[in-house]
C-alpha cells in the first residue's frame, strides 16, 4: 500500500533549535512569571498569586466549595485546573519543564497548531489537577508546575512521532512533513513496541520517584506523579479529536 506524507517537501535544518512560535511564547511567559516571583513581587504579593492561581486541593472541600470564600472565589475554583501550570516551584523545576515542552511539546505544536496545542495542554493540565483532586482531596499544600501539560503533549506526540516517515521512524523525514504523517488508533499505536517501551519509562520513573517523594523539582517539593499520569492518559485520548491529520485510509 502506498502512503501519503503530507506536509512541505523542503528540508527544516536544525528543527530542535526553531521551536513554534507558541513554544516561544508560552515558555517566555512562565519564564517572566517565575523572575518576576523571585526577583519583582513582595512576599504578601507572592502569596496572594499562589492562593489565587496555584491548585489547592483544600478549596475544594465541602466547606469552601461553591462559597466564595476561598481566595479568589468560584471564580478561582474553576481557573485554578489551568493556571497552575503557568506556576513553578524552582529554577530546576522550570528549566526542566521548559526542556521536555522544547522537545516533545514542538512535536504536537508542529502538527496541531498554536490554538489546537493550547486547547490540548489547558485540558491536559486540568485532567492533571483532577487526578491530583481523587488523590489529595482536601489536603492544604498546593501543586504547581506546567509537568501535567507537558505529560499530555508527551502521550500526543507518541501518537506519531514513531510511525513511518515520522520525526523517530525507522524510515523518517527530515522535513516537517515528518510531523504531518497520518496516525494509527490508540490501539495501533499501542502495539508499537517503541510506544510501549518509553511508556513503561515513563510511567515506571513517575511511580517510583513519586511513591519515594523525591524532591527533584527544586524548593523541596515532591513530585505530583498522579497529575502527571492524568495528563498523560488525557493525551492519549485527546489527540484524535484534535489532530488535524487524517488518519490511515481517511481522505
Amino acid at each position: 500500500m502506498n502512503q501519503h506524507f503530507p506536509g512541505p517537501q523542503h528540508p527544516v535544518s536544525q528543527p530542535a533549535f526553531n521551536l513554534p512560535r507558541v513554544i516561544v511564547w508560552l515558555a517566555g511567559s512562565m519564564i517572566v512569571i517565575h523572575l518576576s516571583r523571585s526577583f519583582v513581587l513582595t512576599d504578601a504579593w507572592n502569596a496572594y498569586v499562589l492562593l489565587n492561581f496555584a491548585f489547592w486541593p483544600i478549596r475544594y472541600s465541602p466547606e469552601y466549595l461553591g462559597t466564595g470564600a476561598a481566595p479568589g472565589g468560584i471564580a478561582a475554583d474553576l481557573w485554578s485546573f489551568v493556571t497552575y501550570g503557568l506556576l513553578h516551584g524552582g529554577t530546576t523545576h522550570i528549566v526542566f519543564n521548559l526542556l521536555w515542552m522544547a522537545i516533545f511539546g514542538s512535536a504536537v505544536a508542529r502538527r496541531f497548531g498554536a490554538v489546537r496545542f493550547l486547547v490540548l495542554s489547558a485540558v491536559c493540565a486540568a485532567a492533571g489537577a483532577a487526578t491530583h483532586l481523587l488523590f489529595h482531596f482536601g489536603e492544604t499544600v498546593p501543586m504547581v508546575g506546567a509537568s501535567a501539560a507537558i505529560s499530555g503533549h508527551m502521550a500526543a506526540a507518541l501518537r506519531f512521532v514513531f510511525e513511518l516517515g515520522g520525526p523517530l521512524g525507522a524510515f523518517r523525514r527530515q522535513d516537517l512533513g515528518a510531523y504531518k504523517v497520518p496516525a494509527v488508533g490508540l490501539r495501533d499505536a499501542l502495539s508499537n513496541r517503541q510506544v510501549m517501551g518509553f511508556m513503561a519509562v515513563w510511567f515506571g520513573l513517575n511511580i517510583v520517584f513519586g511513591l519515594a517523594s523525591t524532591p527533584l523539582t527544586g524548593g523541596g517539593a515532591s513530585i505530583a506523579w498522579e497529575a502527571h499520569i492524568g495528563g498523560f492518559i488525557m493525551g492519549l485520548l485527546l489527540f484524535p479529536l484534535l489532530d488535524p491529520v487524517a488518519r490511515r485510509g481517511e481522505r
